[in-house]
């Protein structure tokens, strides 16, 4: 299985390297071949960053093996909360995790899982020992490349707030999450002053921890 997930993920790559080698050449039709990449690699996904509060500073402060431990921690505390909501993890980049949902609910309700577990984790802890976590939530067509990666306005727009705008215990989510996300009564968003690039508005999931 192993072995079939590289080769699948690899033509992937293959395929989208070679259109886009096609793109470069003079007198390339580009709309024609956009239109190609997006008929092979588009699909609609809600995209979530995970992001570490403070942990730049924490490993300049407390050293690499601190770092190692914290986000150890954090991945076996989330990774099963991922799965659980159906999500799937494409990747980690440090103390970030790249994961992507099919439904928008259930991407939120992996968020505020998420959260709620690190609450009960770090009753106790010392301040250098807690995981905190940011999160940013996006969602739309983008281009999914086998099981490596994504690309799209939603997955900067998610990047940005999940790794640079939110702070720790924050679930924050562009105006597509809004709008596709289920009316309920226990999903409260507030507006936030300034949108990412590619989100037209962003908001704050207003939650109990």
């Amino acid at each position: 299985m192993g072995e079939r997930y590289r080769v699948q993920s690899s033509a992937s790559e293959d395929r989208l390297a070679e259109l886009i080698e096609q793109r470069l050449k003079p007198g390339a039709d580009k709309e024609l071949i956009d239109a190609r990449i997006w008929d092979l690699f588009g699909e609609e996904w809600a995209i979530m960053f995970t992001d570490l509060s403070g942990f730049s500073r924490n490993v300049a402060e407390f050293g690499i093996i601190h770092f190692l431990q914290v986000i150890h921690e954090s991945e076996r505390l989330l990774i099963p909360c991922i799965a659980d909501h159906d999500g799937i993890l494409l990747k980690t980049e440090g103390d970030s995790m790249l994961i992507i949902f099919r439904n928008v609910e259930k991407a939120i309700e992996c968020g505020v899982d998420m959260q709620r577990r690190l609450k009960l984790y770090n009753v106790d802890r010392e301040a250098t020992e807690k995981v905190l976590l940011c999160l940013g939530i996006g969602f739309g067509r983008v281009l999914r490349i086998g099981d490596s990666d994504v690309f799209g306005a939603e997955v900067n727009a998610a990047s940005k707030l999940g790794e640079d705008t939110a702070d720790a215990w924050e679930i924050l989510v562009t105006q597509s999450v809004i709008d596709a996300a289920p009316r309920r009564s226990d999903l409260t968003f507030e507006l936030l002053p300034d949108a990412p690039p590619g989100a037209s508005a962003a908001y704050r999931l207003v939650y109990e921890l």
